[in-house]
């Protein structure tokens, strides 16, 4: 081939490759290292999120600053459970879900100390918990309301779930209780010695996933909106095909190995888009409604937003 001819070429497909670089559309996701938001780091490693046209950046937030980066645009978009999204638009912060990641089924729990029997014996303890607008701080609300206790039964120590869990099994911040989730709740269980797992959400299942984005982003990038969510569903895809690779991808955002990662998504449900579709067309709005009530119960928020403008579907069709 004459060398003009190549290097038109090649002119001509490095601009190709320029136009469709420019046309995927910059998203930044706030998450944590939650086990059951990990698909959607293998959606970014395995370059599903880049095949429908996105360039996505993650970064890790705790749930309790979450709303924060959202607020001030650094995020447009965030993985959380369905109550924090009531608290943040109860707060202010306009926030609008579009797809679920996850159910906890086990993953999430309340570890004692052997003297505990039972969670009513919990009054007047010392309990670690994430701060107030977390999901650990509502699971443990739940859990006492549940069995005739509030808040203000106990003492509350204000730890993050992986920080809970290393004080409860080192024994330290004379902790009584933990709240805490996988992968820490996992060293919980490996350490029978500091207490055990009195509660899960096997018996209590309160702790729903969902992702969503600010309503300027979904009203400014529809397509970008639905290719998150087709991404996500991608990366469920590939962990049924290829577990292997996707256990060690996902793994090694946490620091685990593919088998330790591998155990502890046994403890959740991830949500494909037909279980996405039943769960929408139901439960979420139940739940939703207990869940408000419980956060104007406890404190957590004021009043209660508008329930029906919480969610938009459209995404997951």
């Amino acid at each position: 081939m004459n060398k003009w001819i190549r290097t038109g070429v090649g002119v001509a497909l490095a601009a190709m490759l320029g136009v469709a670089a420019a046309q995927e559309t910059k998203v930044v996701v706030g998450m944590s290292g939650w086990t059951g938001f990990a698909p959607l780091t293998l959606a970014r490693e395995a370059g599903l999120f880049k095949k429908h046209g996105l360039d996505v950046t993650i970064k890790k937030i705790p749930q309790k600053d979450r709303h924060l980066a959202i607020a001030s645009g650094d995020v447009q978009c965030a993985a959380t459970t369905v109550e924090t999204w009531i608290v943040w638009n109860a707060n202010g912060v306009a926030t609008t879900q579009i797809f679920q990641l996850d159910k906890s089924f086990g993953a999430d729990g309340m570890a004692v100390r052997s003297d505990i029997q039972k969670i009513s014996d919990l009054r007047g303890r010392t309990v670690a918990a994430s701060a107030p607008g977390t999901s650990p701080y509502f699971g443990l609300a739940w859990m006492l309301k549940k069995n005739g206790l509030s808040l203000k039964d106990i003492k509350i120590v204000s730890l993050e779930p992986q920080a809970a869990a290393s004080a409860f099994v080192a024994g330290t911040a004379g902790l009584d209780a933990a709240m805490t989730y996988e992968p820490y709740l996992s060293s919980v269980r490996a350490a029978p010695q500091a207490g055990r797992i009195i509660a899960t959400t096997l018996d209590y299942p309160m702790v729903l996933d969902t992702f969503g984005c600010t309503p300027k982003f979904l009203k400014e990038n529809p397509k970008a909106a639905k290719a998150l969510a087709d991404g996500y569903f991608d990366a469920l895809e590939m962990i049924k095909s290829d577990p292997k690779r996707s256990y060690e991808i996902m793994g090694a955002d946490v620091k685990q190995t593919g088998e330790a990662f591998e155990k502890s998504q046994a403890y959740l449900r991830w949500q494909d888009r037909a279980a996405n579709q039943k769960f929408f067309a139901g439960e979420f709005q139940s739940f939703t409604k207990e869940a408000a009530d419980l956060l104007l119960e406890i404190g957590v928020i004021r009043s209660i937003p508008d329930l029906s403008t919480l969610a938009d579907t459209s995404f997951i069709k």
